[in-house]
Order: C-alpha cells, then sequence, then structure tokens
C-alpha cells in the first residue's frame, strides 16, 4: 500500500500544470519543467490539488505509484523554490573559477580541470572555494554536483578535496598511528 503515493499534491499560486500523455507539464516563476511518469498511473488535477490514482489494482502498479507522486512534487517544488546543492573545496591551492558557461577548477593535479556546466543549471563561486549548484530539476542538481565533487573526493587521510557543504568525514590514522 503507498502512502505518499496517496497524499494530493498542492499546486501554489503562479504555477500553471498540464496532464499530457505520460508526462506532466509545470511551469512557475522559476521555469518550466516536464516530467514523465510510469504507465498506469494517471494524475487528476481537482480544487488546486493534483492527484495520483493507479489505473487498475495490479499490486505491481504500487512500486511506481510513490515514485510518480514523488518525482511529480519535486517539478512543481523545483519550478517554485528551485533546488540547490553546496559544496566546498578544501585543500591549499585548490580553487575554482567560473568563466562563462564552464568551471575550471585547480584541484593539485598537474593540470586545470575543465567542467562543462548544462543548461538549466546555475553555478556560482564565493571566495574560489564554495560552490553553489542551483536548478529546477532535482535530479540534476545532485548529478552535477556529484560529477563535481568526484573530481577529487575527499581524502580520509588529509581531509583535502571537493566535498559537500557539511558533511562530516572520518578521519583516519596514518602509518604512525597504526602501532
Amino acid at each position: 500500500m503507498s502512502r505518499i503515493g496517496k497524499k494530493p499534491i498542492t499546486i501554489p499560486k503562479g504555477v500553471t500544470v498540464k496532464v499530457a500523455d505520460g508526462a506532466v507539464e509545470v511551469q512557475g516563476p522559476k521555469g518550466k519543467m516536464r516530467q514523465a511518469f510510469p504507465a498506469g498511473i494517471n494524475f487528476e488535477l481537482a480544487d488546486g490539488a493534483l492527484q495520483a490514482k493507479r489505473s487498475t489494482a495490479d499490486p505491481e502498479l504500487a512500486k511506481y505509484h510513490g515514485l510518480a507522486r514523488s518525482l511529480i512534487a519535486n517539478a512543481v517544488q523545483g519550478v517554485t523554490e528551485g533546488f540547490k546543492k553546496e559544496l566546498d573545496i578544501v585543500g591549499v591551492g585548490y580553487r575554482a573559477e567560473l568563466k562563462g558557461k564552464q568551471v575550471i577548477f585547480a584541484l593539485g593535479y598537474s593540470h586545470a580541470v575543465v567542467f562543462d556546466i548544462p543548461t538549466g543549471i546555475d553555478v556560482t563561486i564565493d571566495k574560489q572555494t564554495h560552490i553553489t549548484v542551483m536548478g529546477v530539476d532535482r535530479q540534476l542538481v545532485g548529478a552535477v554536483s556529484a560529477n563535481i565533487r568526484r573530481l577529487r573526493k575527499p581524502d580520509p587521510y588529509k581531509q583535502k578535496g571537493v566535498r559537500y557543504t557539511g558533511e562530516v568525514l572520518k578521519k583516519k590514522a596514518g602509518k604512525t598511528g597504526a602501532k
């Protein structure tokens, strides 16, 4: 039984929702988004709320019911508030610079690492060591920030690298601590 799938999605003012074939189009102050949903799940718009319904009583559809509702709810939240992830660059000489639609990283390698920013994503850099990734699509914001973190994962010994803001790392003892 899906409990999340049964919750209605409230549509805020200034947001328009259109239910099309296999997708929901959501338009709001931050942008426009089209989110597909699995076959067998339908959405009904009534009383300023969007409700996810299963077309049949097939138990196989239950696993997609909550997923479909969450995807559409994230699209509604994305066009109203947007999503953001923050990353910190830790290390001597480690920094980032924004040039057009590219971010150039100096991460201790012998070369600069160039990262192309995909469309629909905004990146801001504060003090060369704090990166903010913002966008309408929650999945794309998470994927871009994970790809940036993957350029130089935090080292468990020296704690250097790119990490999420607030991420707590477990520091490991080096060779001298292994007695």
